[in-house]
C-alpha cells in the first residue's frame, strides 16, 4: 500500500502515542510539518478514515470535554506499524526522480518573450529568497522543548532544495540580462 504524505504523517504521530485528529493537526502546525510537506489540513480527517478502513489504525476511545465536539482517539495497529516502517524504508531508498511543476515551465520558457521570462524569473527568485529565509528562521530560531537536530532535518533538506533552485534561477536571470541566453520570439 502506498501512503501519501498526510497518511505517513498521521502514522508517524500515532507512532508517538494514541491521539485524536485535532491533536495531530495541532502538532503538524506546531512542528511546521505542513511547511515542508504542503499538507492540506482538511484532508487529515479523510486520511484518518482511510487508515482506519485499511486496518492501519483503530479507535481506542471517544470522548467529549465540556461543550467541545466529540473526539475519537486513534492508535496504530501492528499492521500500521509494519506499513509505516516499510513505506518509510522504501521512501528513503527510492531514488526515482519526480520532476517539480516548475520543470514544465522551464521546458517551455521559450514560448514567452525573453523580457517576460526575465521578469517572471526575477519574481520567482524573490519568492525563493523568502522561502530560504523562512527556512533559516525556523532552523536558527527558537526550538521546542526536547529539540534535537533530527526533528528539523526535513527543513534542512527543503532549504537546500530551495537554495539550489535559487542559485540556478539567478544564473538564468544573469544569462538573460547579459543576452548569453536568448531565443527567437517569432
Amino acid at each position: 500500500m502506498q501512503l501519501n504524505p498526510l497518511a505517513l504523517t498521521a502514522l508517524h504521530l500515532l507512532h508517538e502515542r494514541p491521539m485524536h485528529p485535532y491533536e495531530m493537526s495541532r502538532l503538524i502546525r506546531e512542528r511546521r510539518i505542513d511547511d515542508v510537506l504542503n499538507l492540506k489540513r482538511g484532508s487529515l480527517y479523510h486520511a484518518i478514515e482511510r487508515l482506519e478502513r485499511n486496518g492501519l489504525i483503530e479507535a481506542v476511545e471517544t470522548g467529549r470535554e465540556g461543550r467541545r465536539p466529540e473526539r475519537t482517539v486513534y492508535q496504530l495497529t501492528e499492521q500500521g506499524r509494519d506499513e509505516f516502517d516499510s513505506e518509510l524504508r522504501e521512501l528513503i531508498t527510492d531514488v526515482r526522480y519526480e520532476p517539480p511543476r516548475f520543470m514544465a515551465a522551464v521546458q517551455f520558457l521559450h514560448s514567452i518573450p525573453a523580457d517576460d521570462a526575465l521578469k517572471l524569473l526575477k519574481l520567482r527568485s524573490l519568492s525563493l529568497e523568502s522561502q530560504v529565509a523562512g527556512h533559516d528562521a525556523v532552523l536558527h530560531g527558537e526550538k521546542w522543548p526536547n529539540y534535537e537536530r533530527i526533528h528539523l532535518i526535513e527543513m534542512e533538506y527543503a532549504r537546500a532544495l530551495a537554495a539550489a533552485e535559487l542559485d540556478w534561477v539567478k544564473g538564468i536571470v544573469r544569462d538573460l540580462e547579459s543576452k548569453e541566453l536568448t531565443w527567437d520570439e517569432a
